[in-house]
């Protein structure tokens, strides 16, 4: 009963929206908004580290879990939502920001209704990251504290690149044998690590499939791979095959929460690959 009233008012106000559009598009200058709803668990985590106190009303579902989002815990104190038009147009945002290419239906339906949406493409490299975060900072009437965080952040990067040793040759290798290129963000976290990409050597730019046999070829100092997948999935059984495991080159890597979204956090994926480059120098 609860159920079908919640639907019906969704439908009430979704009409009502059809009717009276929001207006925020139309206006010159849009205002800060006061309530902002993400449907991306990047956009989830960049607006959280940037919004005041009660301007995020709602993440999504992802921004709650630990293996997708690094700032879950932060996360869990803003209700998410399912990432349908109906659950959005209830909470009566003022801004809704998602990913291209995540609630894509949802997206389109909210911009028809009228609602501001503002969508935000991968990063493909760390130099995106200044963008994206300069772009949520005027969204959200942050661009202070949005300028900070860049400041920080090149610091940082610049000090890690500051840390020059040996480049071991290396290759990223995930399930059903596919690497990735330098114009990736792996890629371009291991290139500012000091790490050479493989890939590259093999015009792999973008990354691509690599069967085992040429990776064996390739002689790598190191392949970096993720952790295996649970249950009964087939996709990472490569990973397992005898001839790499005896190559000496295997090494098992936390390629989670820190590696994908666009946010400073990515600075500690490069900080842990330095330290397994170091680790490899001592032992040549």
């Amino acid at each position: 009963m609860l159920l079908s009233k919640t639907i019906k008012a969704a439908a009430l106000l979704i009409c009502s929206a059809a009717a009276f559009p929001a207006t925020a598009q139309t206006q010159t200058a849009a205002p800060v908004p006061a309530r902002v709803v993400s449907l991306n668990v990047c956009t989830d985590q960049l607006a959280l580290l940037l919004a005041q106190p009660g301007q995020l009303v709602s993440v999504s579902r992802l921004a709650h879990d630990a293996r997708t989002a690094v700032l879950a815990e932060q996360a869990r104190a803003i209700p998410s939502n399912d990432g349908s038009a109906e659950a959005v147009v209830l909470l009566q945002p003022d801004l809704v920001i998602a990913g291209t290419w995540t609630t894509q239906s949802t997206v389109q339906m909210l911009e028809r209704l009228g609602y501001r949406v503002e969508l935000f493409a991968p990063a493909n490299a760390l130099s995106d990251v200044r963008e994206t975060i300069r772009r949520m900072g005027v969204l959200l009437g942050q661009t202070q504290k949005a300028e900070q965080m860049i400041a920080d952040f090149d610091s940082k990067l610049e000090a890690l690149r500051a840390q020059s040793g040996q480049s071991p040759r290396v290759a990223l290798y995930y399930a059903l044998g596919n690497t990735a290129g330098r114009e990736t963000m792996p890629g371009d976290l291991l290139d500012a690590a000091g790490m050479s990409n493989i890939a590259e050597e093999r015009g792999l730019p973008f990354g691509g499939r690599l069967p085992l046999e040429s990776l064996l070829l390739e002689d790598p100092d190191l392949v970096l791979i993720g952790q295996p997948y649970g249950g009964h999935a087939r996709a990472t059984e490569l990973l397992t095959h005898p001839a790499l495991q005896r190559s000496g080159a295997l090494h098992e890597i936390e390629t989670g929460p820190s590696w994908t979204c666009e946010l400073p956090h990515l600075l500690d994926a490069v900080q842990e690959l330095i330290a397994l480059r170091r680790q490899w120098e001592a032992s040549q």
